[in-house]
């Protein structure tokens, strides 16, 4: 495949799927540093990409309302032809994905080897299901002869706005000790994937014991969380974010903690996006799906040896045999040891 001059990347799946496609775009712009690279996702994913020197224009796409059924997909697909993109490249693998990009007149068309309607794709790349989602994306630029040598880790770029947004948010709240800072986001799109709220609980109450100050990271969703939290605990260094910060807002802040503690959820990726150390716990799912947390210092919490686990990809309501043994195992006091030993690791990388 010759030098392309534009290059589409269709991710419209999870913020953190949307993430953990970054490394390859990146990759891409190293590669072709002169070729403009847009990016079709979500309206709410396309603000974690706003600023990114790696992508020079964001296409939303909302699936769900506005653009939904075949007149969206129409409608899409005849934007994107009007653009003349040289090549598309589709870690997405929905059949609707495939849809908009067969009807797109884009020559040359990069898909997954289980994409739905894989005959839309002239070009596969291998899905392998035993690799990290970072580096199973990367078989998606074997058609331009590029291989990927180096960890590469996604980026995210707080603009000024937000990095300001941040400091009267902490100046508002007295948090003047920055270096002392811990972050927790206790939600999920799926419940099986939560650990358990009064553990949470335990652990924030047990780290502003400590003296560190802790932030409960959420979007609006999270908002009863982050609420019963703070009622719970009722501890002046433990703060709500929940519902209060835009996503980047959000990353700004995660970028400025010591440690993230999260669910297998989008903010244990935005952690390893703003290179903070994450402590991930994961109950219904399994790191060996590919979607664990990529930094160095990362670490997992998770229950082993149990035969119901994992029970879904995604998880689920509830506890498909109602013991949800996986997360009732994780005591807090398991994961506050994980979290002290990230911030000795800490400590002493800055006295190296």
């Amino acid at each position: 495949m010759k030098s392309p001059g534009k290059i589409l990347v269709f991710q419209t799946a999870f913020l953190g799927d949307v993430i953990l496609t970054l490394p390859m775009i990146q990759v891409l712009k190293k590669n072709f540093p002169l070729a403009e690279i847009d990016v079709v996702t979500t309206p709410v994913a396309s603000s974690l990409l706003e600023n990114h020197p790696a992508v020079s224009h964001i296409i939303q796409y909302d699936k769900r309302k506005s653009q939904k059924g075949i007149k969206g997909i129409i409608s899409l697909a005849l934007d994107l032809r009007h653009r003349s993109y040289d090549v598309v490249v589709v870690p997405h693998r929905s059949f609707r994905t495939a849809s908009v990009v067969a009807l797109t007149g884009i020559q040359e068309r990069i898909g997954f080897s289980n994409a739905s309607a894989r005959f839309v794709y002239n070009h596969i790349g291998e899905y392998i299901k035993t690799k990290h989602e970072i580096e199973r994306n990367y078989a998606l630029l074997s058609p331009f002869n590029i291989r990927v040598t180096q960890k590469e880790l996604p980026s995210l770029y707080p603009s000024l706005d937000d990095i300001n947004r941040v400091n009267k948010f902490l100046f508002e709240r007295e948090i003047l000790n920055q270096r002392n800072m811990v972050a927790i986001a206790p939600g999920s799109v799926w419940n099986t994937k939560r650990w358990l709220l009064d553990r949470f609980t335990q652990l924030a109450l047990r780290l502003a014991t400590d003296g560190k100050e802790i932030l409960i990271i959420g979007g609006a969703g999270d908002t009863e969380l982050g609420r019963a939290i703070i009622e719970a605990t009722k501890h002046k260094q433990i703060h709500d974010t929940t519902g209060k910060l835009s996503l980047l807002q959000s990353a700004e802040l995660i970028g400025r903690c010591n440690v993230l503690i999260s669910n297998d959820s989008a903010p244990l990726h935005i952690g390893v996006a703003m290179r903070t150390p994450v402590v991930a716990i994961f109950g219904a799912t399994v790191p060996e799906f590919g979607f664990a947390p990529y930094g160095k210092d990362d670490v997992v919490v998770e229950t082993k040896g149990l035969s119901c686990r994992p029970c879904a990809i995604h998880g689920g309501d509830q506890c498909p045999i109602g013991t949800f043994e996986c997360m009732k195992k994780i005591e807090s006091g398991m994961v506050y040891d994980r979290v002290q030993s990230v911030l000795r690791r800490e400590k002493s990388d800055v006295k190296k």
